[in-house]
């Protein structure tokens, strides 16, 4: 609808907008009436197969960094795009809600990386930015990066660098956190070897840190950009508090990450002997996970983003050391070492499964009414973009993907204030309710319409039809839309 800042259609609060999902913004530039919707949904199946596709270039140009062995890069790749952990174990053992939380293999996409290109293509654009700014970061340590050369080099770091910021914000603190981890490592390394910073073996530490500082100024800018942003708007700063995504019990990493940690463990011993300046940056992260996953913030499960990656290279480096040290080319037990990592991707073979039944058996909440949607097609025709519709909340969550409207309630973090208007909602079409809350409700949200279908009438006995101040605009089967009679919602 012509906006470049992100607000959400999910409160009626007002919004100052902020620079955030700015590929889907981007997207919609490419779209237009008629047809809207039909344009939308093909454009974000085209996005999820770029995203999906460069997300796995990426993961591939990683583990070539640091694998030589191109079969194993090619099963790595496999791991880290289709491979999960053992939460199926967990589901066929009847644990599938255990300690309080799913497996991380069903619903986190930053712990694995199938999530993420099965269905939230920004995570895995976001990815492959963040393995290739790493990859442009290592690339100063390996000697690949000449003095004439840093300046060009430190600009493509840094437009990787912003790049992920601007499809994911929390990207940019995960690529600054790596590269400061494996810089404070190299240097700790060093000074415990009494070898000077600029050692012959390697890489000047203070020589790689300006270049690091001076490619960090535009992301750290764009840090300090939503800092202020989320102090300046009061609703960023309700949409933050509502946010809560926190990592489940720490068992729950252990059954995610359990099958390859053996692994992991031997290739880290084996890459810190053989090359620990770039061996640093997998082992550091990997150590890192237990304090991003629980640092004290609310979004503690999206900071692991990436681990997975670090973890499987990690297992593959140690399989190829294994190789050369004790099983020989065309040894047949090769083959065995891999075995167990088949048990990684039956989650994944879950996930699929449950799509496939979901999308045989059309049923709500994946599949829409005819009628529903119909009227939700009439009103991006005819409403506003902008105006505000009071709905239950199941509607709520479905209608701004047809029309540019906004809700008062339909997502659990973006509704601000949803625990107290929730059943102030529930209330309105309860027939217990009185016509001056309903009116007031109106009044207080700039509500200009009001929606009726079976999810609203399962809240209780309110007819619309016998309201006052609302009049039929349109109806369709069981679904009908009212406005609110002009004087209502505006004093």
């Amino acid at each position: 609808s012509g906006a470049w800042l992100f607000r959400t259609p999910y409160s009626a609060l007002p919004q100052a907008g902020v620079v955030m999902f700015l590929p889907y913004l981007l997207l919609g530039k490419l779209a237009s009436a008629p047809g809207a919707h039909e344009q939308l949904l093909a454009l974000y199946q085209l996005f999820r197969l770029a995203a999906g596709l460069l997300s796995i270039v990426a993961s591939y140009d990683f583990l070539a960094f640091f694998i030589r062995d191109v079969r194993l890069r090619r099963f790595g790749l496999a791991l880290i795009t289709l491979g999960g952990g053992l939460g199926w174990a967990l589901a066929l053992l009847g644990k599938d809600w255990w300690l309080g939380s799913l497996p991380l293999d069903f619903y986190s996409p930053e712990t694995f990386g199938f999530l993420g290109l099965f269905g939230v293509p920004h995570l895995a654009l976001a990815r492959a930015l963040l393995l290739w700014a790493l990859l442009a970061y290592l690339r100063f340590w390996s000697g690949e990066v000449s003095p004439n050369q840093a300046l060009s080099h430190t600009v493509k770091l840094t437009l990787l660098w912003l790049a992920a910021g601007l499809v994911q914000p929390l990207t940019t603190l995960v690529i600054g956190f790596v590269a400061v981890l494996h810089t404070g490592g190299i240097l700790l390394w060093r000074l415990a070897r009494r070898q000077s910073l600029a050692a012959s073996a390697g890489v000047d530490v203070g020589w790689v840190a300006r270049w690091m500082l001076l490619a960090g100024i535009l992301p750290g800018l764009f840090v300090l950009y939503n800092v202020w942003a989320l102090r300046q708007d009061a609703y960023l700063q309700a949409w933050t508090a509502q946010n809560l995504i926190y990592s489940p019990h720490p068992l729950h990493y252990l059954v995610a990450y359990g099958l390859v940690l053996p692994f992991t463990v031997w290739g880290g011993a084996a890459i810190m002997r053989r090359d620990p300046r770039r061996g640093w940056l997998l082992v550091g992260w990997a150590l890192a996970l237990p304090l991003l996953a629980y640092m004290p913030v609310n979004l503690q499960r999206r900071l692991p983003e990436g681990e997975w990656v670090a973890w499987v290279t990690l297992a593959m480096f140690g399989i190829e050391v294994w190789y050369e040290t004790c099983l020989p080319e065309g040894d047949r037990r090769r083959k065995l070492v891999l075995a167990p990592f088949f048990l990684a991707f039956l989650s994944t073979l879950f996930l699929l499964l449950g799509a496939f039944m979901q999308a045989a058996r059309p049923a709500l909440p994946v599949f829409r009414p005819r009628d529903e949607t119909t009227l939700f097609e009439r009103m991006a025709q005819t409403a506003q973009p902008g105006e505000v519709v009071l709905a239950a909340y199941d509607t709520g969550n479905a209608l701004p993907a047809w029309a540019p409207l906004r809700v008062i309630i339909g997502h659990g973090p973006e509704s601000a204030g949803l625990a107290e208007i929730q059943p102030q909602v529930e209330a309105f079409y309860s027939a217990a309710g009185s016509d001056i809350q309903r009116q007031e409700l109106l009044r207080r949200w700039g509500v200009r319409y009001v929606f009726w279908g079976p999810a609203e009438r399962s809240l209780g006995g309110f007819d619309p039809h016998q309201a006052m101040f609302l009049r039929l605009l349109t109806e369709e089967g069981d679904y009908a839309v009212f406005e609110v009679i002009a004087g209502v919602a505006q004093e």
